[in-house]
């Protein structure tokens, strides 16, 4: 059984083999020659003589913002604070709404439902994962058609309605009733969970964060950023079980819908929707955030001044 889990690793391993290196790092690297037979496979001639100028101008550039930025940059600077609050908090909740509880747990959770079968949980677990997949698939075409903000938010909606479902199912068998009927309302409340999320919060908070810092910050907010997904998925997976057994299986559901609201509140107060937009104009959201709308013209007067 653990044996399987390797062959998924060793595909993974033999594709990365046949994965070229970024054309960014390779013009870093002097190494032009390959950077273009990259890009030659993604771009038609029109738009690769574009990239291709706009790699070789911001060359030197992108080496002097190397060297001189650092982890601590990332929070002397109004505006990188504010980007990083919303790359950070969106991977922290992605974890805290419970998604890797409800993936590592799920056979577990079938089995508090009522059904002891080792076999079923299995199995209603496996449709689970495969629903997950799908979801995630059905997120790729959707993050572009309707917009990541749009489908965050749309996503916790349905994952607060799934968790209700979960906690009210736990908490009817918790009052005494032997019914079928609110295990299978408690796999249904699963199975909406991981349909509900797995096209939004699943795929948005990587998307997001892959937009929205300036180029020079993009490796270390993105960096961080990981690191604040997979501590915060640490954390929900050690106090998950611990949590359920000291409050109740219900009540830990209802603590992952409270979660998911303040979820939906910060997505509305602090993320941006990226839909379309440069990186310039992303970054220029957050100059007018950091210090107001009258930024934009201050900027444009300077500019003007200079010239």
């Amino acid at each position: 059984m653990l044996g399987v889990s390797a062959v998924p690793a060793v595909i993974q391993f033999a594709l990365m083999l046949c994965l070229p290196e970024s054309p960014r790092w390779l013009f870093m690297k002097n190494d032009e020659a390959q950077a273009i037979t990259v890009l030659s496979k993604i771009y038609d001639l029109a738009r690769l003589e574009d990239e291709i100028d706009h790699l070789s101008a911001s060359l030197e550039e992108e080496r002097q913002k190397k060297n001189t930025v650092k982890y601590m940059d990332v929070f002397k600077s109004k505006e990188m604070r504010l980007a990083f609050l919303a790359g950070a908090g969106l991977q922290a909740l992605q974890q805290f709404t419970g998604i890797n509880t409800v993936m590592y747990y799920s056979p577990t959770i079938v089995q508090m439902a009522g059904f002891t079968s080792n076999q079923l949980a299995l199995l209603l677990s496996l449709i689970v994962a495969a629903m997950n997949a799908a979801g995630t698939v059905l997120g790729i075409y959707l993050i572009d058609h309707v917009g990541r903000k749009k489908l965050a938010l749309s996503s916790l909606s349905g994952v607060i309605i799934s968790l209700l479902v979960l906690s009210g199912a736990f908490f009817a068998q918790s009052s005494g009733s032997s019914s079928g009927l609110f295990g299978w309302a408690a796999v249904l409340g699963l199975a909406l969970y991981i349909a509900f999320f797995s096209p939004g919060m699943g795929p948005v908070p990587w998307t997001v964060n892959s937009e929205i810092y300036p180029e020079q910050y993009r490796g270390i907010c993105g960096g961080m950023s990981a690191t604040v997904n997979w501590v915060s998925n640490l954390i929900i997976a050690q106090t998950f079980l611990s949590v359920a057994e000291a409050a109740g299986t219900a009540c830990t559901f209802l603590i992952l819908a409270g979660i998911a609201v303040l979820a939906v509140v910060f997505i509305i107060m602090f993320v941006p929707e990226t839909k379309g937009l440069t990186f310039v104009e992303v970054d220029q959201i957050w100059k007018e955030r950091a210090w107001g709308s009258s930024y934009n013209i201050e900027s444009l007067l300077e500019q003007e001044n200079q010239s």
